[in-house]
């Protein structure tokens, strides 16, 4: 296990590894507080599991038609943003069921992902790490735009953070303050999007909704005020995500599984402990 320590001052990819488990962690857990908070964990699942259907497309265009700009991050971050619009819509405006709608949208992106990088000539297992994760793969690049968006995202937290809190817990009295609900909430969406997009290296596509809303759940074991769960996340995930980095590079394990692995584990614990002490 201390391999990973040895090795972390001479090996740049692990370096980039470690800020980017701590930008991540940042970006999950400001942003999963909301998501728990507002209880639209649903969406953001839907939206993760959509990115698919944008990485997909953005392959095949590139594989079938040299079009080398669309790459599948670019496609991830369109299908993302698109997302957040068609749904946030859907549930502000439509009559239907939001549920029933969502999951549609959620099994189309899906579908419309494994059509494309089947139809894509030269299909290539790098498409994998997006499902999957694979922390130790992130480019330079990724890393200033994940930092970016991490600077970006703490601004608007500290900036909106009462309009923010006050629509996730009680629309009608927000409303009454004059809180524009809406704006709100389809920001809310457009940097669950966001983070989704920048955390699938990490985590993968299948399992960055876990990073959203584990860590968020073991903080609410521990406090009430969301200020000290929105820190408490950040630090749960940071811990976990370098956890499941070290134990996979010692055993050669995918380290977004082992991540959410701890998380799984430290969540049933809390629960299965908090409903004993009920019982009591």
């Amino acid at each position: 296990m201390l391999a990973f320590f040895y090795d972390l001052p001479e090996l740049v990819f692990l370096q980039n590894a470690l800020i980017a488990s701590l930008l991540c962690s940042v970006t999950s857990g400001i942003v999963g507080t909301y998501v728990v908070l507002r209880r639209i964990s649903y969406i953001a699942a839907a939206m993760a599991h959509s990115l698919l259907g944008g990485i997909g497309v953005a392959k095949y265009l590139s594989s079938a038609y040299g079009i080398k700009w669309m790459t599948p991050q670019l496609g991830a971050l369109i299908a993302g943003l698109l997302s957040a619009a068609v749904i946030g819509w859907i549930t502000l405006k439509s009559k239907e069921r939001a549920d029933t709608v969502i999951s549609a949208f959620w099994a189309a992106g899906m579908s419309i992902g494994i059509i494309a990088i089947h139809a894509a000539p030269g299909y290539s297992e790098d498409l994998m790490s997006y499902l999957f994760g694979n922390i130790l793969m992130v480019s330079n690049e990724r890393l200033w735009l994940l930092g970016i968006f991490s600077l970006i995202l703490v601004a608007l937290t500290i900036l909106f953070y009462r309009q923010t809190v006050s629509v996730s817990f009680d629309e009608e009295f927000a409303m009454s303050r004059g809180v524009k609900i809406e704006f709100y909430y389809m920001m809310l969406l457009v940097l669950t999007a966001l983070t989704v997009v920048f955390s699938i290296e990490a985590v993968g596509i299948l399992m960055v909704f876990s990073l959203l809303t584990l860590p968020v759940a073991i903080a609410s074991h521990f406090f009430n005020r969301v200020w000290k769960i929105m820190l408490a996340s950040v630090l749960i995930g940071f811990v976990s995500t370098v956890s499941g980095l070290v134990v996979s590079y010692a055993l050669n394990i995918p380290s977004g599984a082992f991540t959410i692995l701890i998380l799984s584990s430290a969540y049933f614990f809390l629960s299965i402990l908090a409903i004993l002490r009920k019982g009591k």
